[in-house]
């Protein structure tokens, strides 16, 4: 059997330093706040590149919280890309603001930055661009219709950490960016774990009040906030994990570049594209195939677990109703959505399973 993911593999492969950093949190205990936190929050910000890293509970939080503390409120729109995981436009909608909707660029699975502008109108605050599947969407032209019509900009990095655009990390380029570190992630936690990243001095400590309370010391509330902390097992989790992510890194590229290798000339396949000058982290490894439930099948008879990510874009989920999509709005996501496959990616898997599933594909399309 070939699994999607193998975290168990993972923590194998570290469970002395994993243990240790949960151990010492447990005898400190000290389990809301504290060093591992605030190490785990200045060595992430130090790598990636940043002033600023505030730990949040998830992901999902951590984009609204940055919506909310740039003061996008009801009566806002902001846009984002239509194939997507829900926390980009749900949060929206939390923050009292209206979703749009902006189709995907051929070959990329990032928002098309060519059909943005026909959707800004006098509400518009910010654009959410999401780096999908560790692509980098193309950020030159974003960054330069926020400039122009003065716009916010966000970079959703959940599945993109240290990914790079023209040797920009991702969460670099915008007023903020937010990351995830849901379990399965190239930086992942052993539980729910996000956090926000900042240039801006002002944002950071207004985003950090309001994930806390509304306060910075304890007691001293100075507006309303939430509760939304990045704990300290999570912390020291993300602390041992974050020192080997170049080398996960590296694992995943190698692995992505055999594949590329081994499916190279197969019709019905289309592999995915690396931005020219970018770099790909390959949080999934998406392809587009001709009778993709039939290879999936194929491929799970076979032994290889393989995933749709995902399988329905945003817009036309029954969510959105309201607002009266329909396919032809998002020609290239919809049409995508019958194709796409996630293939088993981690870097702990190994060259054979890379052969092995590759094999099957090709027996599959009787090559």
């Amino acid at each position: 059997m070939i699994p999607f993911v193998d975290l168990k593999r993972q923590y194998l492969n570290h469970r002395v330093e994993l243990d240790a950093a949960i151990q010492d949190v447990l005898e400190n205990t000290a389990f809301i706040g504290g060093k591992r936190v605030k190490d785990f929050e200045t060595a992430f910000a130090k790598a990636l590149g940043v002033k600023h890293c505030i730990g949040v509970a998830n992901g999902t939080d951590a984009i609204y919280i940055a919506m909310k503390m740039m003061g996008i409120g009801a009566g806002d729109e902001v846009i984002t890309v239509a194939n997507s995981w829900i926390s980009t436009s749900e949060t929206i909608t939390q923050t009292g603001a209206k979703v749009v909707f902006v189709d995907v660029e051929p070959d990329q699975f990032t928002i098309d930055p060519k059909l943005i502008e026909a959707k800004i109108t006098p509400r518009t605050k910010a654009i959410i661009p999401v780096h999908f599947h560790g692509n980098v969407a193309d950020m030159d032209p974003i960054i330069a219709l926020c400039k122009k019509h003065g716009l916010k900009l966000i970079e959703d990095c959940a599945q993109a950490h240290f990914s790079q655009y023209k040797g920009k990390n991702a969460g670099t380029m915008g007023d903020a960016a937010t990351f995830s570190y849901y379990p399965g992630k190239n930086l992942g936690a052993y539980g729910d774990a996000g956090a926000v990243v900042t240039n801006d001095d002002a944002l950071a400590e207004k985003m950090r009040m309001y994930a806390n309370h509304g306060a910075l010391v304890k007691h001293a509330h100075q507006i309303e906030g939430i509760n939304s902390r990045l704990d300290s097992i999570q912390a020291a989790i993300l602390g041992v994990k974050l020192n080997h992510l170049p080398t996960w890194t590296a694992n995943r590229r190698k692995n992505a570049a055999l594949y590329n290798e081994l499916l190279q000339g197969i019709p019905q396949v289309k592999l995915p594209v690396e931005r020219e000058g970018c770099k790909h982290t390959y949080h999934l490894y998406v392809i587009r195939a001709e009778n993709r439930d039939g290879l999936m099948a194929h491929l799970a008879a076979k032994g290889t677990d393989s995933v749709l990510h995902y399988p329905t874009i945003l817009p036309l989920l029954e969510a959105y109703g309201y607002l009266g999509h329909t396919a032809a709005d998002f020609p290239v996501g919809y049409a995508y959505q019958q194709q796409i496959l996630s293939l088993p990616m981690f870097p702990e898997m190994r060259e054979d399973e890379v052969r092995i599933v590759a094999a099957a594909i090709r027996e599959f399309y009787g090559g």
